[in-house]
């Protein structure tokens, strides 16, 4: 890849990475309950789901998505089901407090780091997007694996460092979280839901 190509790429990848989104939203919801150390774990499962979903972009899988209905009504309902029951569970948590509690504590690293990878792979408007977006910065005439490998940790670090960004303020906010207690929670947990029950149904 030309390097003002990367340029171009790159501040693509921080406009998309400032957008909301549902990793966006997963890593300031598990910032603000369990502290920005643990929501690593959240934001390099979502970063490692992305290369992932870059992946299958570039090396075809994309085409084969867009040309089977089927397939794109089981990502679309895997995908929804899947934040609709995050949505629950964040709705469900306990009011954040400024001293972290013992549930907080008991949250293994794993565990974020897989609802932050899942959070990226089930959902089908990332590989649609992406089969579009990467197409215009791929050049034949060059090495294919090379050009994901630029592709991919360009995007991969934009969107580490801005999410931790996002972990790391609702952290140091949690006191203001406190007061408001579980209405924080019912929040994000609701807007996990309404983003899965639209994400099926929309075109």
């Amino acid at each position: 890849m030309q390097f003002e190509t990367w340029l171009v790429f790159l501040v693509a990848c921080v406009g998309l990475s400032i957008s909301p989104g549902p990793n966006g939203l997963l890593a300031l919801t598990h910032g603000a309950m369990h502290g920005s150390r643990k929501a690593s774990f959240t934001i390099l499962g979502g970063a490692v789901g992305f290369v992932a979903v870059i992946a299958l972009s570039m090396f075809g899988i994309g085409a084969l998505i867009k040309s089977s209905v089927l397939w794109l009504t089981v990502l679309k309902w895997a995908g929804g089901l899947y934040l609709v029951w995050l949505g629950i569970q964040v709705w469900r948590s306990p009011a954040i407090t400024i001293i972290v509690d013992r549930s907080a504590l008991e949250v293994q690293g794993w565990s974020l780091f897989r609802q932050g990878l899942l959070s990226a792979v089930t959902n089908p408007k990332v590989l649609l997007f992406f089969s579009a977006f990467l197409s215009q910065f791929i050049d034949p005439q060059r090495s294919l694996a090379q050009q994901f490998l630029v592709i991919a940790a360009t995007f991969a670090a934009t969107e580490i460092i801005t999410e931790y960004v996002l972990a790391s303020a609702a952290h140091r906010i949690r006191p203001w979280l406190a007061r408001i207690g579980r209405r924080f929670n019912r929040s994000c947990g609701g807007a996990f839901i309404a983003i899965g029950a639209a994400l099926p149904l929309r075109g």
